[in-house]
């Protein structure tokens, strides 16, 4: 006899689980603590099997009996109703699991522990603000360039045209970690290249001139966990005002501890005379410290891979990147633009920062004029902007950068 709504309500339980039987093989069954469960028995090549179809009264009878007439369907055509319902549930796990948001937040996680604090909390918040609320349930194999494209376009759309080639960048990144461990086959951000307008080359190379966000960076640097010479070229950069080649291709012997300068010859320069280098005691102190390592070969940083070489052009740059920070956000170069524009808005003196920086002297007077000009001043300045640097990198506010 078919069971009813009524009959259903009315029914207690007993000390022990029984069945109410309703028609072709569905029943309920009600436990000794009164849960109502509804199951469908049926048979698949000779064997006597059981379905779940959910629990009453979130299924009615009504729906019961839907369910256990598409298990009958698929019963009919072949297909055991139970297996399709765990390969549907493992579908959708796996869809879940293999989502944008989900593996972002997974790679976010890897790499999270080597970035600045600030650096970090950027990142996760373009993510969460900008690009899950419209591709984070998204499978991330199904999402494509062009839906991609509509995303970032909003955040060009709303005057944010950096913001939104950085998170091109993250993307990239999201979806080559995806396809490294296995779940995405190609990446979409890719083929956006060129698609949205380059950023104005105002700021060409990218630098960091807040405060909290340089002491961040300092930081990040002082934890650096790569190759020594590679950390001390970053820690040493923001100290000389050099640009990314001049310091790299820098030698022992052009060093003099005693005096504190480094001289950097004319020729390579490309200038007149040498170029003095004013060093400070943070700047003699990582020097020292890699001195026992590359001390006996010819350059102060050499490649990891031969020490008849200088670093690469792009090792100080791979290493930003490694700390977390995308090209449009700091570059070796950056560290000049970043001492000159403090500098220069803290009222030091800027023929000494010019001359300090080795601009090219379009007068040619001035340019043959004593490569030792403004030389006292430039080591007061070199001095005071290493103890300011100190300051945020240990978080005091001991030290102010204003000119005297």
């Amino acid at each position: 006899m078919a069971l009813t709504d009524t009959k259903i309500r009315t029914t207690k339980s007993q000390e022990k689980d029984f069945k109410l039987a309703d028609e072709k093989g569905l029943y309920l069954l009600i436990t000794a603590k009164g849960a109502k469960y509804w199951r469908l028995k049926y048979r698949f090549a000779g064997k006597e099997k059981k379905l779940a179809l959910g629990v009453y009264p979130d299924i009615s009878l009504a729906e019961a009996r839907n369910k256990r007439d598409e298990a009958r369907k698929m019963l009919a055509n072949g297909t055991d109703p139970g297996v399709f319902k765990q390969i549907t549930k493992q579908t959708i796990k796996s869809a879940a699991e293999n989502s944008f948001e989900a593996i972002a937040r997974e790679w976010f996680a890897k790499h999270a522990p080597n970035w600045a604090e600030s650096h970090s909390d950027k990142i996760i918040g373009r993510l969460e603000n900008d690009l899950f609320p419209w591709l984070g349930n998204r499978p991330i194999t199904e999402i494509t360039a062009p839906e991609l494209l509509i995303i970032l376009r909003r955040v060009e759309n709303r005057g944010a045209l950096d913001t939104a080639h950085r998170e091109q960048q993250y993307c990239g990144r999201i979806f080559r970690y995806a396809i490294a461990t296995g779940r995405a086959e190609r990446n979409p951000a890719a083929d956006l290249r060129g698609a949205l307008p380059p950023v104005s080359k105002e700021n060409h190379y990218a630098t960091i001139l807040e405060p909290k966000a340089i002491g961040a960076l300092l930081r990040a640097i002082n934890g650096y966990k790569g190759h020594l010479a590679t950390k001390c070229a970053l820690q040493l950069a923001p100290l000389v005002f050099l640009r990314p080649g001049e310091l790299r291709m820098g030698e022992w012997h052009e060093f003099n501890f005693e005096t504190a300068e480094w001289r950097i010859p004319a020729e390579r320069m490309k200038m007149p005379s040498p170029h003095i280098v004013p060093l400070s005691r943070q700047a003699i102190s990582i020097l020292l410290e890699l001195q026992p390592l590359t001390g006996d070969g010819k350059y102060v940083f050499p490649s990891i891979r031969t020490a008849s070489r200088p670093l690469s052009e792009n090792t100080v740059n791979a290493a930003l990147r490694r700390l977390g920070y995308t090209g449009d956000e700091m570059t070796g170069h950056g560290f000049r633009s970043m001492a000159s524009t403090l500098l220069n808005e803290q009222g030091w003196n800027s023929d000494a920062i010019e001359r300090q920086l080795a601009h090219a002297e379009r007068n040619s007077v001035r340019a043959a004029y004593n490569h030792a000009e403004y030389l006292p001043e430039r080591r007061k300045m070199m001095q005071h902007w290493s103890d300011y640097l100190d300051s945020l990198a240990n978080e005091t506010k001991s030290v102010q950068l204003k000119a005297a």
